[in-house]
């Protein structure tokens, strides 16, 4: 199961480098770390970790994406273009597997979606949990049933869970078998963590403190 870091904060990165297999952004992320200089943000990433890094396009007409989408792929071999599950989207994404170009398709909501982008060679399906979650649908089955619909035909793309908002989305997406994961440096943090293994620490270390003083 790959983990991917969902950040385009460098220092997370580098905080967390060990720990992952790639980074995903978004336009949103770029914003916030880049001033609009993304591709300088993009190449600095692509040298901290050795995976995949997945960069969004911003265009809307088709034939803008594919020139955007090109040029995204010239930052780094590392470099996973990240577009929109639309028709033109899915148009994208065809021609730019057919070049050999990674792709990861974002913004996935249902089981067709996903089979569509499959069909077209996507490297990378993103569906997103959290934000069905947020319509009161369940985003964890809707992972379940595209690992499912992929397994049973043999499709290469791999499934990646996004809009995970806590621990318990990651453990259930895990369970199911999903192929990777992107997650927020706090929910990643949270991973490491448990308040029992805190208060174990803390009565272990009472213990010997006590014995030591004696």
């Amino acid at each position: 199961m790959e983990i991917f870091l969902d950040t385009a904060d460098i220092n997370e990165i580098k905080l967390y480098k060990n720990f992952i297999d790639g980074v995903t952004t978004n336009p949103t992320l770029m914003a916030k770390a880049s001033g609009g200089d993304y591709v300088s943000v993009a190449k600095e990433i692509c040298n901290i970790v050795s995976g995949p890094v997945s960069v969004e396009v911003t265009a809307q007409t088709r034939e803008a994406m594919l020139s955007e989408a090109l040029e995204i792929a010239k930052i780094s071999e590392q470099v996973c273009v990240k577009l929109p599950c639309t028709f033109d989207g899915l148009e994208i994404c065809r021609t730019l597997s057919k070049k050999g170009i990674s792709t990861n398709m974002t913004l996935c909501f249902s089981p067709l979606q996903a089979l569509m982008a499959a069909k077209c060679g996507a490297t990378y399906v993103s569906p997103f949990v959290g934000r069905l979650d947020d319509i009161c649908q369940d985003g964890v089955n809707l992972i379940e049933e595209i690992v499912n619909i992929f397994d049973a035909y043999g499709y290469e793309t791999r499934v990646l869970a996004a809009s995970i908002r806590g621990v318990q989305h990651f453990a259930d997406v895990a369970a199911i078998g999903v192929d990777a994961i992107t997650v927020p440096s706090k929910i990643l943090k949270q991973c490491f963590e448990h308040p029992l293994t805190t208060k174990g620490l803390e009565i272990f270390n009472n213990d010997w403190n006590n014995v030591s003083k004696k």
